[in-house]
């Protein structure tokens, strides 16, 4: 199925476009035989749930005894998911996706780190990015993982209401400063920054803070975004009560749509401490929601800047059909479609072609630092029904157009 796309005077040389997610020959052409065989393999090693089982825990243990293994690392996995080990490094894939009208999220994604030294090291990098990005107009976006700038420990304290000591106060205003640095610079250089969600039980805390910065920051446009899972049964409720509380202190949301990206641990750990799932009790029901509060976002744009982040067609399809019926630019500022990086590219570049904001979440960092983030990917990319056999499937469809091709 296609649907027709009439776009404005900018983009006359090609006045009627088809919005096709099927077109393989525009998700990929960025792609070289070599990087599509490579990314084929790789998805088929991703395809197995029992070697990612298995693959995971030994990677990190060669890791950890120093096997020469980041080399491998580097140009497989690792360069399918990342733009680079450094912000410089990154130059090439930012300019890969800015030839398909795709623009860059610069996602620092190193994790695991606890000690005070490192939190404030990820804040001068993510600092460093907003600087890169002030020069770089093929750069949408920045943003941080609060986890990155405290203890989880400390958030879920915090979030369960417990008493901070006087240290653990002192700790938690350092929390505070580092964050509100970042949205600072982001609306002194006019640069939109996302908060990324986390789990269930830090989560409010981290809410409140990204509606004190929504507060502070967004008086004139939607700088600061904070990240909305509607994989959760609540957070549909979330968006409206957040967008009401917006209306009466006069300042403009920002919200990022995205399903979620911890539902098995989010339910085992409900199932364990005795207390209901926060989670969709089905994908139909979170399915809804997502599309409600896609919805809602039109119908409040203008004082709504959003982000549709999703690797669902249908949703992709549903934002870009009432973009069209609702009489708005695809170029509108306040509307984002984004994807992650080496996932979903037969979404990123048609809605590109088609005239549309697109973004792409570029992790980076040393090799070893990302690799919790990767075997996240790749663990999600498992769960995921159909994720895997949907990049399969158009993978195996462009090696075969460009097997026709050259006869």
């Amino acid at each position: 199925m296609s649907i027709n796309f009439f776009l404005p005077q900018y983009m006359i040389e090609n006045s009627q476009m088809k919005l096709d997610f099927n077109n393989t020959e525009v998700a990929f052409r960025n792609k070289s035989d070599n990087d599509l065989e490579k990314a084929y393999w790789l998805f088929k090693m991703v395809a197995s749930n029992s070697l990612i089982k298995i693959g995971t825990p030994l990677t990190n243990f060669a890791l950890k005894i120093g096997l020469p293994i980041q080399g491998i690392i580097r140009n497989t996995i690792y360069k399918q998911f990342c733009g680079g080990e450094s912000i410089e490094g990154c130059a090439r894939a930012i300019t890969e996706l800015g030839a398909g009208n795709v623009t860059t999220i610069l996602d620092y994604s190193v994790e695991g780190e606890e000690s005070e030294a490192s939190f404030d090291e990820t804040c001068a990098e993510i600092l460093r990015t907003v600087a890169y990005a002030k020069k770089n107009s093929l750069i949408s976006f920045c943003v941080f993982k609060p986890t990155g700038l405290g203890r989880f420990d400390l958030f879920a304290k915090i979030d369960a209401k417990e008493t901070l000591t006087a240290a653990e106060q002192a700790e938690f205003e350092k929390v505070h400063q580092r964050i509100d640095q970042i949205c600072k610079a982001c609306y002194d250089a006019k640069i939109k920054v996302l908060v990324d969600a986390e789990h269930s039980w830090i989560q409010d805390t981290i809410d409140d803070l990204a509606r004190e910065m929504m507060e502070k920051y967004n008086k004139e446009a939607a700088i600061v975004y904070n990240t909305y899972q509607l994989y959760r049964s609540d957070k549909l409720a979330s968006l409206k009560a957040d967008f009401a509380y917006a209306q009466t202190q006069n300042f403009y949301l920002g919200a990022k749509l995205v399903r979620g990206a911890y539902m098995e641990i989010e339910r085992q750990r409900a199932g364990e401490n005795n207390y209901p799932s926060p989670i969709q009790p089905t994908k139909q029901s979170a399915d809804a929601d997502y599309n409600e509060a896609v919805t809602f976002c039109l119908d409040h744009v203008n004082r709504i800047g959003f982000m549709a982040g999703t690797h669902n067609e249908e949703s992709s399809r549903l934002l870009a059909e009432e973009l069209v019926s609702r009489g708005l630019s695809p170029k509108n500022d306040h509307i984002f479609f984004a994807q992650l990086l080496g996932m979903s590219d037969n979404l990123s570049f048609n809605l590109a072609a088609a005239g549309f904001n697109v973004a792409k979440y570029m992790p980076y960092g040393p090799v070893k630092a990302v690799m919790p983030y990767l075997f996240r990917r790749a663990q999600e990319n498992t769960s995921v029904g159909g994720q895997t056999g949907r990049e399969l499937g158009l993978i195996m469809r462009e090696k075969e157009r460009r097997r026709k091709v050259k006869g």
